[in-house]
C-alpha cells in the first residue's frame, strides 16, 4: 500500500527559529480525503541529506510532499537535491521561468528567474499567491516553505494528481481504557493475537502511570477501515474484559 510522507525542509525549523505549522494542517487536508499521513521527516538544508532522504522514499514507491527549500537563496537547495535523487540534471523550465516574468517583470532577473530551475521533466505545481510554481518529479511533489503558498498548493496536488489515492471513508480508530492491567507486558500476546487474527489493522498502547486524579491504566487503539478495525475492536475489548480485574472504558472513536 502506497504511503504519504511529508517533509518539512528548513534550517529554521530544526533550530526552533520558526515553529513548524505544516504537519498538523497535511494531517488534516489528508483527512478531509479519507486518506492518512504514512510518516513525516524534518530535514536541514543540506542537499545531500535532502537528497539521500528523497531516494530512501522512491525507493518505497511512496509518495512525498516536500514543504520548503525551493527559493533562490544559497540555502535552498531542494530543487538540486530532487535532480541528483532522480538522476537528472537541473534545467531551466520554459513554462516557470515565463510565469516569473509575467509576475515581476524586470525584477525577475537575475534572481528570482533561478526558481524556475527544475530537474529535467518537472511538471509544475501552481502557486495561487505569486505564480513562482513548485514542482513535481514522479511521485514527489515539491511546494514552498510559506503555508499561504504550500496548503493550497498541496491541496491542488491531492485533488489534481492524487485524487486516485482519494478514500470514500476515512480510516476510523475505536479506542479504549483498560484499569487493573499490570503492565503492556502481559498483555502482549493479547495484542499480538488481535493482529494476526485481524490483518490489515494497527493496534495502539499507550500506558499511564496514574496519579493521585487516576488509576494506572492502558488507553489502546485499534485503527483501520471500519469493517475491519470494528470486529477487532470488539474481539479485543471481549478478550481484556476476560481478563482478572481488568475494567475497560470505551473512548470516543476517532
Amino acid at each position: 500500500m502506497t504511503a504519504i510522507v511529508l517533509f518539512v525542509i528548513g534550517d529554521e525549523i530544526l533550530s526552533g527559529k520558526r515553529s513548524d505549522r505544516h504537519l498538523p494542517q497535511v494531517i488534516s487536508l489528508l483527512a478531509a480525503r479519507g486518506m492518512e499521513l504514512g510518516g513525516a521527516e524534518f530535514l536541514p538544508d543540506d542537499e545531500a541529506a535532502i537528497a539521500a532522504a528523497i531516494a530512501r522514499v522512491r525507493a518505497r514507491g511512496d509518495v512525498l510532499l516536500s514543504c520548503g527549500g525551493i527559493g533562490a537563496t544559497p540555502d535552498d537547495c531542494t530543487r538540486q537535491a530532487a535532480a541528483r535523487a532522480f538522476g537528472v540534471p537541473i534545467e531551466r523550465h520554459a513554462e516557470a521561468e515565463a510565469l516569473i516574468l509575467a509576475e515581476y517583470g524586470e525584477r525577475a532577473h537575475p534572481h528570482r528567474v533561478l526558481m524556475a530551475d527544475f530537474p529535467a521533466g518537472a511538471a509544475l505545481i501552481p502557486n495561487p499567491v505569486n505564480r513562482v510554481a513548485g514542482f513535481s518529479v514522479g511521485d514527489g511533489y515539491f511546494v514552498p516553505g510559506f503555508p499561504e503558498m504550500a496548503w493550497p498548493m498541496l491541496e491542488w496536488v491531492l485533488d489534481r494528481r492524487l485524487a486516485h489515492l482519494h478514500r470514500g471513508q476515512p480510516p476510523v480508530e475505536f479506542r479504549l481504557r483498560a484499569v487493573g492491567t499490570s503492565g503492556e507486558g502481559d498483555l502482549l500476546p493479547l495484542m499480538e493475537a488481535t493482529l494476526r487474527k485481524f490483518p490489515g489493522v494497527r493496534l495502539s498502547s499507550l500506558p499511564f502511570r496514574g496519579d493521585g486524579s487516576r488509576a494506572r491504566h492502558i488507553e489502546f487503539g485499534i485503527k483501520g477501515e471500519r469493517e475491519r478495525a470494528a470486529p477487532a475492536f470488539a474481539w479485543f475489548r471481549s478478550q481484556l474484559l476476560g481478563q482478572s480485574g481488568v475494567t475497560v472504558e470505551d473512548l470516543d472513536a476517532r
